[in-house]
Formats: C-alpha cells, structure tokens, sequence
C-alpha cells in the first residue's frame, strides 16, 4: 500500500496501494505503525525486486512508527532497502505514492493497453499535467511542501516497474481520495482543485 498498516487491511487492495489514513483515523489508529512498499514479487519463490531508482537509488520503502527499525531491520536482512522516517516524512512519501499511483493509473486507462512505462514515454505531458494538480491539491489538503523534483521521482519509478499494466481499481482507495476533494470544494462553492483529474474520470465513465 501506499501506506501500509501492520495490522490487517480492510480490503485486498493490489499491493494494498491506497489512502488509509481516513480509516485508520475512524479505527482511532491514526498512528499506527506503517510501512510504504515499493518492492514486489513476480511470482511465488521468486526473489522480490526491490524499489530502487536511478533518482532513488537508495531504495523508496520506508517505515514509521515504534517498530519501524525492527521492520526495517527484517528488510535489509532480506536484501531490500527500507528507510525510518518520521511521521511528516513518510506522509510525504505516502502521498507521493498516492498521487503517482491515481496519476499513472488514469492516464494509462485513457490509453488502453498502455503500460506505466508507456505512460511515462508516451504519454508524459498528460501525466505531467495530472501528477502537477494532484501535487497541489494534497499540499494544500495536508498544509504540508512536498519537496522538490516529485514529478522526476514518480517517473524514475515508472520507469523502474515499466511492465506493469493500468487501469483504476481500488477507487475508493485511490484516486476517491482526490474526487472528495473535489466533491468538497464543490460543495463550498470553491473551484475545483482537481479539474483535470475529475474530466478525466467522468470520460471513462467513473464517476
């Protein structure tokens, strides 16, 4: 997941990629310890390949919480990188994986059959314009400053697991996040913080 509780999930998300903190706030486990996966398995008995970029090329996982460093401590004992990071870093973190995850995931699904690699070569203005607007309308949600060179490190990660096919799943988990923004503001008779995002999924009919 984006962020991944230790306890179990609510539902079976790929990868459990997605926006907890609004459950985990309404389970009263708002600072449950988590940990940000970017490392995966093919197939069972395969050895995992671990999230590392040619702009991270010290690995992307990151846990936080009392028992970060002993999760950290089993990763590295397995051969993938973990980070311990405090809790406005790792939010940070989490929300960039958010925002690339409903950011590829859409501009894959307007392509059929792109792959995340292709959304990144082929379709990176798209993708560019939408990680830029949800950058934005996270920040402004969270009053946090994400730091520099998101839309380079999002990229370098597409690029690193260029084989993986998109589509919007998990919805509610996803990119719902960012459509309550936009219900929100909306709401408020304020503008639309996410115009692009929410064009989008009306077009592929998904809201």
């Amino acid at each position: 997941m984006i962020s991944r509780p230790f306890s179990k999930l609510p539902h079976e998300a790929d990868g459990a990629n997605g926006m907890l903190e609004p459950w985990l706030e309404g389970k009263g486990l708002g600072d449950a310890d988590q940990v940000l996966a970017y490392f995966a398995v093919s197939k069972l008995g395969e050895p995992p390949v671990d999230g590392k970029t040619d702009t991270n090329p010290e690995g992307l996982t990151a846990a936080y919480g009392k028992w970060a460093s002993a999760v950290a401590g089993r990763l590295h004992a397995g051969g993938l990188s973990c980070k311990v990071l405090d809790k406005e870093a790792f939010q940070k973190q989490m929300l960039e994986k958010l925002i690339w995850i409903s950011a590829f995931m859409l501009v894959g699904a307007r392509h059929p059959g792109a792959t995340v690699g292709a959304v990144e070569k082929e379709y990176r203005s798209e993708v560019s314009s939408l990680i830029a607007e949800l950058a934005s309308a996270a920040a402004a949600e969270k009053g946090l400053v994400f730091e520099d060179a998101m839309e380079d490190r999002l990229c370098a990660y597409s690029r690193a697991v260029a084989h993986f096919p998109t589509a919007v799943k998990e919805f509610n988990w996803r990119n719902g996040w960012f459509y309550s923004l936009s219900e929100k503001a909306v709401a408020q008779g304020k503008p639309d913080p996410c115009p692009l995002h929410t064009a989008w999924l009306r077009e592929l009919k998904v809201i």
